[in-house]
């Protein structure tokens, strides 16, 4: 008897197809915000930021080359979010 593969993972566009999927929906027929791209934009870039910032060990210029931008931009995203006392 072969063994069967576990299914594969989902990739994050599908999560986030998800996600907006459940968003609307609960919106019961309501009109979204006016700035539904900057809205999720801001709910995906802290975590982005902070997973990526641990998996490098709290390096930030590891961490800014994994996210393809420079260390300044990284430590302005960080202040932004509220991120920078933790990492810092």
């Amino acid at each position: 008897m072969p063994d069967t593969l576990p299914p594969a993972p989902k990739c994050l566009a599908d999560h986030v197809a998800e996600s907006l999927d459940d968003y609307f929906q609960h919106l019961n027929g309501h009109t979204p915000p006016g700035d539904l791209y900057g809205m999720v934009l801001n709910q995906i870039e802290a975590p982005l930021l902070s997973k990526v910032l641990q998996h490098c060990d709290g390096n930030q210029s590891r961490a800014a080359a994994v996210l393809g931008m420079n260390r300044a931009t990284l430590r302005k995203k960080l202040r932004q979010h509220g991120l920078m006392a933790a990492t810092s």
